[in-house]
């Protein structure tokens, strides 16, 4: 009674559509439905919210359990409901359980194409009748990838520069520069929901990541979740989303099934290829405040950055370089880890706990109290995650009033910030040797902002 072509039973009747155009109508020609095979029409508690409907409209329901009408005010009706819901929705569960053994099946040990879009670099090619003799006579066919010889020459390409320690963003930005269209702007029909007009670096990063260059089909890579309130009941979700499967769910043919773009061992070796630039010494670097420093510009978090030798943080605002720079953005942020340390000291002077203000007890402190450093080119704030705000945009945690951007101003050879605190200097070197408790050279004015005139750019 729902308006159900091409939606799933699971789905509850008024997610389907809107109700048929011939209950409401007083000469629709019939007044009672007869199920023959409860399994195929309801599921769960699906009949009890359909009853209801069709007794608005004086149609009557029968079913062969009940041996004529269903009368809902029938207390052994109701329960005979309810077992048949449960029974149907077992039945799906099975159904659901022997389809997806049987792709299983197919995709591991008989290599099949089970549908969906070919990969980047492979187009779909006729593999003859379906085995299957009633999917033959319906017309069905079966399918296979095969290498497209335009798109291919760019997915080796791809991997060859990946195993000469190329990075995805300097491999995107090459093929942006040299007019190749993206994936989805070889295939636009396949592709309506994206945009198409250049690559990205985490194209480059899925082409590098899929096993089918192989040769070998890939099943159960993504699944898609209904996030349900109730398990197994499609009526209480909440929204689908695809997520990822861990690795050992995925499921690789045994043999190769269709023509590699990339061997094994190169593919093997393409996963493990770093193109960050390793330490001349051989030792890690460690940054104390990873996931603690937000730009005020845009609101995201700085990503660590080793520059000088020594730890900072820096911010591209959302840019990165596959793709070309773009006039009148804003500059990138720099500030280093000791100046971050030196402001958060000297502003939670009032809150010192044993070993201040050593960088490990001032980080260790922030992470305690869910804390974060917002900092832009002149300021420095920390923010407690009990006064903050977020902005509605841009999600920064900001807190409830910002002090006032004061630009600087150049005056003979150093720049110089009116704000109250800009006549305090930091002694970064004494901060950094474990020095004072307060790496100050001047402690005057109130407590506030740290002012850091070089915090924008490397030292």
């Amino acid at each position: 009674m729902w308006a159900a072509r091409g939606v799933c039973r699971g789905i509850a009747g008024r997610g389907r559509g809107s109700c048929s155009p011939a209950l409401p109508d007083a000469d629709r020609g019939f007044d009672a439905i007869v199920v023959g095979e409860y399994e195929r029409a309801f599921a769960g508690g699906q009949l009890n919210e359909l009853v209801r409907v069709l007794r608005r409209f004086g149609v009557q329901l029968w079913l062969p359990e009940t041996g004529g009408p269903v009368d809902v005010d029938d207390p052994a009706h109701q329960a005979l409901l309810m077992l048949l819901g449960c029974q149907s929705r077992r039945e799906v569960l099975r159904a659901r359980f022997r389809t997806a053994a049987a792709m299983r099946a197919q995709a591991g040990e008989q290599g099949r194409f089970l549908g969906g879009r070919p990969p980047a670099g492979y187009r779909l090619e006729d593999a003859g009748p379906h085995p299957n003799r009633a999917h033959a006579r319906w017309g069905r066919r079966l399918h296979r990838l095969d290498p497209d010889p335009v798109t291919a020459p760019h997915v080796r390409w791809i991997f060859a520069q990946r195993l000469a320690r190329h990075s995805a963003a300097g491999i995107a930005r090459i093929l942006n520069q040299l007019g190749v269209p993206p994936p989805s702007g070889h295939d636009p029909a396949r592709n309506r929901h994206r945009a198409g007009e250049a690559w990205t670096l985490r194209t480059v990063a899925e082409i590098r990541a899929n096993p089918r260059y192989t040769g070998r089909q890939v099943w159960n890579r993504r699944r898609l979740d209904h996030n349900e309130t109730d398990p197994g009941d499609k009526q209480t979700s909440r929204g689908s989303v695809r997520r990822w499967n861990p690795k050992d769910q995925w499921v690789i043919s045994a043999r190769i099934v269709h023509p590699p773009l990339v061997s094994e061992t190169d593919f093997v070796t393409a996963q493990a290829v770093s193109a960050l630039a390793a330490p001349e010494d051989g030792q890690p670097r460690r940054y104390l405040l990873t996931g603690l420093v937000l730009c005020l510009a845009c609101g995201r978090r700085a990503e660590a950055h080793w520059v000088h030798g020594r730890p900072g943080y820096r911010c591209r605002h959302g840019r990165t370089s596959a793709s070309p720079p773009v006039p009148g953005r804003p500059k990138r942020l720099y500030v280093r880890e000791d100046v971050l340390l030196a402001a958060t000291a000297l502003q939670l002077a009032d809150r010192a706990v044993d070993g201040w203000p050593k960088p490990a007890a001032v980080a260790a402190y922030l992470r305690q109290r869910r804390s974060t450093i917002v900092c832009d080119a002149h300021r420095i704030t920390v923010v407690d995650a009990a006064t903050a705000a977020v902005r509605p945009k841009s999600g920064l945690y900001a807190p409830m009033s910002w002090p006032r951007h004061t630009p600087a101003t150049r005056t003979g050879s150093g720049a110089h910030h009116s704000h109250p605190l800009a006549h305090r200097r930091l002694d970064l070197d004494r901060f950094r040797d474990g020095g004072p408790r307060r790496a100050l050279l001047h402690a005057g004015g109130e407590r506030g902002a740290a002012v850091c005139p070089r915090a924008s750019r490397p030292s």
